[in-house]
């Protein structure tokens, strides 16, 4: 193979990575300022939907912790794999059988389809979150619990056009208490970062 030819190749697989994999946003880096902010050092966190790995390899090079990511999307594992990022192809949590994680984040796909667009690919899967922008976010929640380490956190992103009311109502629901820890408005949508704990049995966090 000549260089011009390798060097092309390259190209075309960084730019269909691009297309089929979703690259750092504002949204990510609302969540990765909040993940910052709560980790401690020897934690075992868990980046659910990690994409391009962007939020797990900033953790895990900026802190004593050790990251896990993972992806429905095999091309996402294999580019977060790329930025250093153990990643592990999983429909959410499904794989995962003990209660381990001491924080798990996700920023998941959460635009209503009539927001979108049709589409039938990986990055319609990264953003759309069926007809109440929630199909993937409540799910999550029903399971989520069953990963956490005791007094374990969920770090969860979500947007005003999956109505941030009803994401807390589906949390309470799945048994999480919920505070915000971040928010970012812009021009169509307000980002807001929920941190869940489980709540005890007497209602507590």
């Amino acid at each position: 193979m000549t260089e011009d030819r390798a060097t092309a190749d390259a190209l075309a697989e960084r730019r269909g990575l691009e297309t089929e994999v979703y690259q750092p946003a504002e949204d990510s880096a609302l969540l990765l300022e909040a993940a910052e902010e709560h980790v401690s050092g020897g934690d075992l966190v868990l980046e659910v939907g990690t994409g391009s790995g962007y939020v797990a390899a900033v953790l895990q090079d900026a802190h004593p912790v050790d990251v896990v990511g993972s992806d429905v999307n095999p091309v996402a594992c294999r580019q977060a794999r790329d930025h250093g990022v153990e990643a592990v192809r999983a429909d959410l949590v499904a794989p995962f059988r003990a209660a381990v994680f001491d924080i798990v984040l996700f920023n998941p796909p959460y635009l209503p389809e009539h927001d979108f667009g049709a589409r039938e690919d990986w990055m319609e899967v990264a953003l759309t979150g069926g007809e109440t922008g929630r199909a993937v976010i409540e799910p999550f929640l029903e399971d989520v619990g069953r990963v956490l380490a005791p007094g374990g956190r969920v770090l969860l992103l979500a947007s005003s056009l999956s109505d941030l009311d009803e994401v807390e109502a589906r949390a309470a629901e799945a048994g999480f208490a919920s505070e915000e820890l971040r928010r970012e408005t812009f021009p169509f949508e307000t980002l807001v970062v929920f941190g869940l704990r489980e709540e005890s049995a007497d209602g507590s966090g």
